[in-house]
């Protein structure tokens, strides 16, 4: 990896960590495993195999406990999927709070 991969890739983590992108808990990206999964008609357990990434770290990535995603495990889900990055990652484009729908925008604000 180069440093200046690393280097983002630690910024990163380390605002995760403070929780700076957070609102209430609600992470702002999404990864859409399990809809990729069901489209391509395969199991979880399938594509752990099919990539050598463990069970235990696409479940984190499915339920959204990751705190992040390494480029390598990106690319390993991609190959295994025939997909694009774009195709694994999403910004989430609305939130709830309080039973009122807020945009990313305004919840950025609050």
């Amino acid at each position: 990896m180069s440093s200046v991969g690393y280097m983002f890739y630690t910024e990163y983590i380390l605002d995760m960590a403070n929780n700076s992108h957070r609102k209430n808990g609600t992470i702002m990206i999404e990864v859409r495993v399990d809809e990729l999964l069901e489209a391509h008609g395969r199991s979880f357990y399938w594509l752990a195999k099919e990539t050598g990434i463990s069970h235990t770290t696409l479940w984190r990535l499915k339920k959204g406990k990751a705190l992040g995603i390494n480029f390598e495990t990106l690319e390993k889900i991609c190959l295994g999927l025939g997909c694009q990055p774009g195709d694994v990652l999403r910004l989430a484009k609305e939130k709830k709070t309080n039973g009122k729908q807020v945009t990313r925008r305004k919840a950025e604000k609050t």
